[in-house]
């Protein structure tokens, strides 16, 4: 070092960020999307810039403009002895769980206004089952699933429409089976009546 040069100040921003730290923002900017705070495309612009960032400086702009980030649990449905069921219009978090229990769950997306890009869902088939409806154009990941004694389903297909979710399974068939379909011949026909 010559006479009159400073030692480079410390930088945090510049530290990399891990792997959990990329997750974590991602996470944070799907939940900003489901509370109507960004649209689709800026989503899709950030969670790309997310996912490539290397220091806390690429990953501090991303969120700068969303309010303080509060802890969100997912949505818990359990099937208990009678069953449960999601139909109709109702609102998908980013995160949900799922016990069939004894009396089975069916979760039905057809009919609901998602704009998230990734549902991650844990769901146990337990003794009742689990059914998971999702619209044409929806696409499932589900490597991370276990048959169980009841087996395992994926009778989806891998066409993924632009703007719409993809579904991330986890968790295991139990002993009543975890099936993930697209709406049946009648279930469209009842959607086109406008009776779903």
């Amino acid at each position: 070092m010559g006479e009159n040069q400073q030692p480079t100040p410390f930088r945090p921003d510049r530290i990399r960020v891990s792997h959990d730290e990329r997750e974590a923002v991602v996470e944070r900017l799907n939940t900003a999307a489901a509370e109507g705070r960004l649209d689709f495309a800026e989503l899709e612009a950030r969670l790309d810039l997310a996912l490539n960032a290397r220091t806390y400086a690429d990953l501090a702009p991303l969120t700068a403009d969303l309010p303080s980030e509060t802890p969100v649990e997912p949505l818990v449905v359990k099937g208990g002895m009678s069953g449960a069921a999601r139909t109709g219009r109702w609102r998908v978090p980013a995160r949900i769980t799922v016990y069939g229990g004894m009396g089975s769950v069916k979760l039905d997306f057809t009919q609901t206004q998602c704009r998230l890009p990734e549902i991650v869902m844990e769901v146990h088939g337990q003794t009742g089952g689990v059914t998971i409806i999702i619209p044409d154009g929806w696409v499932a990941e589900t490597a991370d699933m276990e048959p169980g004694l009841g087996g395992f389903r994926d009778k989806t297909t891998s066409e993924r429409l632009p703007g719409t979710p993809r579904i991330r399974l986890a968790g295991d068939g139990g002993t009543g089976g975890v099936v993930i379909r697209h709406p049946n011949s009648w279930e469209r026909r009842m959607q086109r009546r406008g009776g779903g």
